[in-house]
C-alpha cells in the first residue's frame, strides 16, 4: 500500500465514486430519455429504443403559436426581471461589502429566507396577498414572485466580487485626484464585472427556468416556456412537443451555466457568507 494511504481512505474513496456514479445515473438518465423522444417519432412498447428517429415533431413544435407566444413572454419577462434585480440588489450589495451598519448580518442572511422554507408553501401564502391585490394571473404578478428567488444570488456573489477588489488601486487612484465616481467606473467595476455579469447571466437563467411562481401566480394568463412544456405534458398532448421544449431550454441553460461557472469559481458563495 502507498504510503501516506490508509485502507479506510481508499475504501471513503471508492464509496465516493460509487454515489458520484449514481448520482450522475439519476440525473442523465431522464435527460438522455428526454432528448431520445425529442427526436423520436415512433416509439412503442416493449421496444428499448425507437423504431424510428426524425425531425416531424421538431417542425410541428415549432409551428404553434403558442411556442413562440411563450417564448417572447419568457423572455420579456425575464429581461424584466433581471433588470429590476440589478438596479435593486446591485447598491445594496455594494453597501454590505463595503460598509458597516448596524444590523448588517442579519439583514445579509435575510436574503437566504426564501430559501430556507419549503418554497411552495411561501408561494401559496404571497399568492394569498396578490390575490387580494389583484395581481394574480398578471405580467406583473409573476415579475414580482421571481423576483423574491433572485435576491440571494444577486446579493450574495457581487458582495464577494466587491469584496475581491484590490483596495490598494483604488486608494492610488483617490490619491491621484480621481473622484469617487471615477474609482468606481475605472478601477471598481472592471475588477468586479466578469463576476457580477455572471451573477446577472445565472439570474437570467433561473427567472427563465422558474416555473412554481409562474405557475402559480401567472395561470391562466400568463404562460412561459416552462410552463407550457408541463401543460403539453401533463394534458397528455403529444409527448414529443414536451421533448422538443425540453431540449430547447437545455442549450442555452447549459452554455450560460458552463459560462458563469468558470467566471465565478466555487468560492464565490463562501466569500460572500464572511463579508
Amino acid at each position: 500500500m502507498s504510503a501516506g494511504r490508509s485502507g479506510t481512505d481508499l475504501r471513503f474513496d471508492w464509496i465516493g465514486m460509487l454515489f458520484a456514479c449514481l448520482l450522475t445515473l439519476f440525473i442523465a438518465l431522464p435527460l438522455i430519455v428526454v432528448g431520445t423522444w425529442a427526436f423520436t417519432e415512433v416509439w412503442r412498447y416493449p421496444s428499448v429504443i425507437p423504431q424510428q428517429f426524425g425531425l416531424r415533431f421538431w417542425g410541428q413544435t415549432l409551428a404553434r403559436p403558442d411556442v413562440w407566444d411563450a417564448l417572447f413572454l419568457s423572455l420579456r419577462l425575464t429581461t424584466t426581471v433581471t433588470i429590476l434585480s440589478a438596479v435593486i440588489c446591485l447598491p445594496a450589495a455594494y453597501a454590505f461589502a463595503r460598509m458597516r451598519f448596524p444590523g448588517r448580518n442579519i439583514l445579509f442572511l435575510s436574503f437566504l429566507a426564501s430559501h430556507a422554507f419549503p418554497k411552495f408553501g411561501l408561494l401559496v401564502a404571497i399568492a394569498g396577498i396578490f390575490l387580494q391585490l389583484g395581481l394574480i394571473s398578471t405580467f406583473w404578478g409573476v415579475v414580482l414572485i421571481q423576483l423574491v428567488g433572485t435576491l440571494m444570488l444577486m446579493i450574495w456573489i457581487p458582495v464577494a466580487a466587491f469584496q475581491n477588489v484590490d483596495r490598494r488601486m483604488e486608494e492610488a487612484a483617490r490619491d491621484a485626484g480621481a473622484t469617487p465616481l471615477r474609482v468606481f467606473w475605472s478601477i471598481t467595476l472592471p475588477q468586479a464585472g466578469p463576476t457580477i455579469a455572471a451573477a446577472l447571466l445565472l439570474t437570467f437563467v433561473g427567472t427563465f427556468y422558474e416555473t412554481e411562481g409562474a405557475w402559480l401566480i401567472g395561470a391562466p394568463q400568463v404562460r412561459t416556456m416552462p410552463v407550457l412544456m408541463i401543460s403539453f405534458i401533463n394534458n397528455q398532448i403529444v409527448v414529443q412537443y414536451g421533448a422538443v421544449l425540453s431540449v430547447m431550454l437545455w442549450v442555452p441553460s447549459f452554455i450560460a451555466l458552463m459560462f458563469a461557472r468558470r467566471v465565478i469559481g466555487t468560492g464565490a458563495f463562501a466569500r460572500g457568507f464572511g463579508a
